[in-house]
């Protein structure tokens, strides 16, 4: 076998229509592009969502972002500010006071960035798992 005897299967290679030879060929003439048109022209095409002028749906949509309503009711809380509080034990109400966490907040989660040298009790705040185990190594409990 050489280079030169290498072929396609049979079937792989489809010969395409010839267009314009004669009306015998059956692609004559205006060769399968209708009458007159913008699709019969040469180059006559349109781009995606082309209204022929008129605005386009994705234009006269308004464009509105999306912003969460449950933002406002949570709170993130990095470890280091755990030992800002002088309280005994941290709650919600703790957190508030102390201006670490906006009034209207309901739920708050500690998450694992910065340091955390004071043992510290925690109630009724969620804790990912990183921070909980900073929390415990310092000596400090979680109170779901």
């Amino acid at each position: 076998m050489r280079l030169n005897d290498l072929l396609p299967g049979k079937g792989a290679k489809k010969t395409g229509k010839r267009l314009g030879r004669g009306h015998s060929a059956g692609q004559g003439k205006t060769s399968g592009r209708g009458q007159k048109g913008q699709h019969a022209r040469s180059g006559g095409y349109h781009k995606v969502g082309f209204e022929g002028g008129q605005l386009p749906l994705q234009q006269r949509l308004p464009k509105v972002g999306f912003t969460s309503r449950m933002a406002r009711l949570t709170a993130e809380l990095r470890l280091h500010e755990l030992a800002i509080p002088e309280a005994e034990v941290i709650d919600i109400d703790v957190l508030k006071a102390a201006s670490l966490v906006p009034a209207q907040v309901q739920k708050v989660k500690v998450i694992k960035s910065g340091k955390l040298d004071k043992a510290v009790k925690l109630k009724g705040i969620a804790v990912t798992k990183g921070a909980r185990e900073v929390i415990e190594k310092a000596g400090g409990s979680i109170e779901e």
